[in-house]
C-alpha cells in the first residue's frame, strides 16, 4: 500500500482544537508579525513558580547562604523520599560521582562496569581517578546495563558498577548486588520513577542524584550522594573532613531543593499525565518508546525518547518545522566512539543512534501539549 504523505494525513485529521497552531508554516507566518519569528517549544524549562522563590529569599534575609541548616534538612528530607540512611549533598554533579568511587576504596587501575549508553562524563572522572571503565550493552525492556553484561564484567575484574538509569528507566527485576560487588546507581533521569516495589533508588549500595536545571529535582545545580550503608558514609566522612565547607551545597541551594522535593509528587503526576499522552500519540507510528512499556510502570517524566524506524536527523528537522524542540538522545554518551560496533553493542546502538527527544516537563501549556501530540503522531 501506497503510504501518504504526511501534510495529507494531517489534512484529514479532525479539526484542530481551539487555539491550535496550524502545520502549515505559511499558515503561521500569517498570524504573527513578520519581524517576530515563530520560537520553538523549549526543551525544558524548571519547575518554578514566583512564590517558590520566597524560599531562596528567606536565606538572605537570614544571611545563612553558605551550607548549613537547610543543606541538612534538604539531604534529609531527600534521603527519606529514597530510602537511604545517610549522604551528603555537594555543589556539582561530577563532585558526587568522583565522591561515590573513591568511597568504595577504588584505587588507578580498578575496573568499574557502564552501560555504553552512559553520559561521556563517566570517561572523564575514570580518566581523572586513573580507573578503567568496562563498557556493556543495555537490556532490550528497560534500557539500562543488563543483568548478562553485569555478570560479564564480574567475570573480567570488575570492582563496581556504575549504572546509569536513562530517560525514566529503571533496570526491572534486576539485582546486581547480588554480584558481590558494591553498585553506585545514577538516578538523576529516574528519580521518581517506580514498578509495584521497585524504585529508582533502590537497586544501588550508593545512590547520586544531579540536581541541575533540567533535573526533576532541581536545586540551580548541585548533587546527592547517598548512602544505603553506614560503612560508605563513614568513607564519605573522612573523605571530606577537612573540606565540606568548601564542596557542600549553599543554603540558597538547597532551600530551592526543599521547594521542588515539596512538590514533587503533583510534579511526577503532571510529567506521567504528559508520558501517556505522547505514549499513545505513538502509537500511531512505527516507531517505539525506549525502555520500559508495561502498563504497571510510573516512570518519572524526565523526558520522552523515542527509538526511530527512520533517520534521527530527519525526525529532528520535522519537529522543528513545526515549532517544536527535539535532539538525539544519547549524542552525549560513550557509544559516540562505538557507532559500527553492532557485534558488541546490538541492543544499545539502535537508540543510539535513531533515538530522539522531545519536549516534556510540568509546565507545558496546552496549546504546546497539542502540537507535540500532533507531531508525534505524524514523526516522519
Amino acid at each position: 500500500m501506497k503510504k501518504k504523505n504526511v501534510q495529507s494525513t494531517l489534512q484529514e485529521t479532525e479539526g484542530p482544537p481551539p487555539n491550535f497552531v496550524p502545520f502549515n508554516c505559511h499558515e503561521i507566518r500569517l498570524y504573527l508579525p513578520e519581524e517576530e519569528p515563530v520560537a520553538l517549544i523549549p526543551f525544558y524549562k524548571p519547575t518554578l513558580r514566583r512564590k517558590d522563590m520566597d524560599a531562596v529569599l528567606q536565606t538572605m534575609v537570614d544571611e545563612r547562604i553558605g551550607p548549613g541548616e537547610r543543606k541538612n534538612e534538604f539531604l534529609k528530607q531527600f534521603c527519606i523520599y529514597i530510602g537511604a540512611s545517610d549522604g551528603i549533598a555537594l555543589r556539582s554533579y561530577p563532585d558526587a560521582l568522583r565522591a561515590a568511587l573513591l568511597a568504595l576504596g577504588l584505587t588507578p587501575g580498578a575496573k568499574v562496569g557502564v552501560s555504553v549508553l552512559s553520559p561521556s562524563l563517566y570517561a572523564s572522572i575514570a580518566r581523572e581517578l586513573q580507573i578503567e571503565l568496562l563498557l556493556g550493552d543495555i537490556d532490550t525492556e528497560s534500557g539500562c546495563l543488563s543483568q548478562e553484561e553485569a555478570f560479564r564484567f564480574v567475570e573480567e575484574g570488575a570492582q563496581a558498577l556504575l549504572i546509569h538509569e536513562p530517560m525514566c528507566q529503571i533496570p526491572l527485576h534486576t539485582d546486581y548486588r547480588q554480584l558481590g560487588i558494591p553498585v553506585i546507581e545514577d538516578v538523576s533521569q529516574s528519580l521518581g520513577s517506580c514498578f509495584d516495589e521497585e524504585k529508582a533508588g533502590g537497586f544501588g549500595d550508593l545512590v547520586v542524584c544531579a540536581l541541575e536545571e533540567d533535573a526533576v529535582v532541581s536545586a540551580a545545580g548541585g548533587a546527592v550522594l547517598a548512602t544505603m550503608h553506614g560503612d560508605y558514609q563513614k568513607a564519605l566522612n573522612t573523605l571530606f573532613s577537612e573540606v565540606r565547607e568548601y564542596v557542600e551545597l549553599p543554603d540558597m541551594n538547597a532551600a530551592l531543593g526543599m521547594i521542588q522535593l515539596s512538590h514533587l509528587n503533583d510534579h511526577l503526576t503532571k510529567r506521567r499525565e504528559f508520558y501517556t499522552l505522547f505514549s499513545k500519540a505513538l502509537l500511531k507510528t512505527v516507531h517505539k518508546l525506549y525502555g520500559i512499556g508495561n502498563i504497571d510502570f510510573k516512570p518519572n517524566g524526565y523526558g520522552f525518547c523515542v527509538v526511530l524506524d527512520s533517520r534521527a536527523e530527519d525526525a529532528i528537522k520535522f519537529a522543528n518545522k513545526y515549532q517544536v524542540s527535539a535532539q538525539k538522545t544519547f549524542a552525549g554518551t560513550l557509544a559516540k566512539d562505538f557507532c559500527d560496533r553492532f557485534d558488541l553493542f546490538p541492543n544499545a546502538l539502535p537508540p543510539h543512534l535513531r533515538g530522539i527527544s522531545l519536549p516534556l516537563y510540568p509546565f507545558l501549556k496546552q496549546s504546546d501539549t497539542e502540537l507535540l501530540m500532533k507531531v508525534i503522531s505524524h514523526l516522519p
